[in-house]
């Protein structure tokens, strides 16, 4: 077993790696300064300075694996962007999510990276030219619209959205909320999951189709806070769907294939957000050894109270071994697919952010008061990465799907 990087995948690392050091990190402080004057729901100034040169230096819509290992794909529509592995994009997913506006810079942000790859994977050409374009261009951004708030969306098939067919349209009525990234004005498209055939087997009710978020019948309700953040501009909304009319070319794929779409669609998703998790842990442990260097309590340095090398040795032990294992996974997608990783998907699901909260509460403790103020980032990476064990699944749903791969390993055998 080869632990060693080949020299692509440390060259796109680095790329990023530099880049962001470069001209990212050091406009940290202008980004905070625009966020909190005036109009919070517009586009970030800073973000949209950073765009063009990221895209000059060829570091644009990184995310994409090469299209032989997509289905369904229309090798007539090229896709826009340096295709990489999910192993070399995990690299880089590291290095972005190490400050949390990052990604955009370089098109690679949630839930617009899924719903490209949803586009590029069973989109037609014309749902391709229509909305992957301007997608890959930055020109729009995009929701994904599938969590309800009156069931458990841990469980797709409780969804109740309606998606009736209508001659030649679809009518839509129902309600979604964490509709993530749908309050950016630049917002034009929602990929909306939703019951076609309720008379179906389990998994063959749900379809998904590409919906305008201006069409008539659309209306955003609220904004959702996480942790009293609202995250603007992107935002989190609560939206109500009444008799919205889409035309019946806007179903992807086909009448009860939206799980087969949302499994196409989570599995890299899920190992993007565990690299970022990743980056964001190691930003956590930075911040907290510097802290513990460079404070005094009770006569010594934080740093020479043991409980302190504790903490940051575990911190080390179990960044690396969380790394290790979303590196498998990643790998794994690119050798055998992403069925072949499900288990592997499943466990960095789990442990990436439980790791990553459990470092970045320590670099609280060590910051004391300073650390759950807006002085630090810390208190905002803990809230984000909250969500993360609800996001794409929660934690009961991935450790249902290991256990029950675990109990298949060793079952009893039957008596003959």
């Amino acid at each position: 077993m080869d632990f060693d990087l080949t020299e692509r995948q440390a060259l796109y690392r680095d790329r990023v790696r530099e880049f962001i050091e470069t001209h990212v990190r050091p406009r940290s402080a202008d980004y905070k300064a625009q966020i909190a004057e005036g109009d919070r729901w517009r586009p970030v100034p800073v973000i949209e300075e950073l765009k063009p040169l990221a895209r000059q230096a060829g570091l644009w819509n990184l995310f994409m694996p090469p299209g032989h290992a997509l289905q369904h794909v229309d090798e007539s529509f090229a896709f826009e962007g340096t295709q990489l592995t999910n192993l070399e994009y995990a690299l880089c997913a590291e290095e972005m999510g190490r400050i949390v506006w990052a990604s955009e810079v370089f098109n690679c942000s949630a839930p617009d990276t899924g719903n490209m790859e949803v586009l590029h994977r069973y989109g037609t050409l014309d749902q391709k030219e229509r909305w992957l374009r301007p997608l890959m261009k930055g020109e729009i951004r995009s929701a994904f619209l599938m969590t309800e708030p009156g069931v458990a969306s841990s469980d797709a098939t409780n969804i109740e959205c309606q998606i009736k067919r209508d001659g030649d349209s679809y009518v839509l009525n129902g309600r979604k909320w964490w509709s993530s990234g749908a309050g950016d004005p630049r917002c034009k498209l929602a990929i909306v999951m939703g019951k076609t055939n309720p008379e179906h087997p389990r998994h063959q009710q749900q379809s998904m189709v590409l919906m305008p978020l201006d069409a008539p019948g659309v209306t955003i309700e609220r904004a959702l806070h996480v942790y009293g953040y609202d995250d603007a501009p992107h935002g989190h909304m609560e939206i109500a769907l009444d008799d919205v009319r889409v035309p019946a070319s806007a179903m992807l794929l086909g009448e009860g294939r939206g799980f087969e779409i949302a499994q196409g669609r989570l599995g890299p998703g899920r190992i993007h957000h565990c690299m970022r998790t990743i980056g964001a842990a190691e930003e956590a442990l930075k911040a907290m050894v510097m802290r513990l260097q460079s404070r005094v309590a009770f006569g010594k340095k934080l740093m020479e109270h043991s409980v302190w090398e504790e903490r940051v040795a575990r911190a080390r032990i179990d960044i690396d071994m969380s790394r290790l294992l979303c590196l498998k996974a990643a790998d794994l997608m690119d050798r055998a697919g992403n069925k072949a990783a499900l288990a592997e998907i499943a466990m960095i699901k789990v442990q990436a952010p439980n790791m990553a909260l459990c470092i970045i509460d320590d670099a609280v403790q060590a910051h004391g008061g300073a650390g759950v103020s807006q002085d630090f980032n810390l208190a905002h990476s803990w809230a984000g990465i909250r969500t993360l064990r609800l996001a794409d699944g929660p934690d009961e749903v991935h450790n249902r799907a290991i256990a029950r791969i675990e109990f298949a390993k060793h079952a009893p055998e039957r008596d003959s």
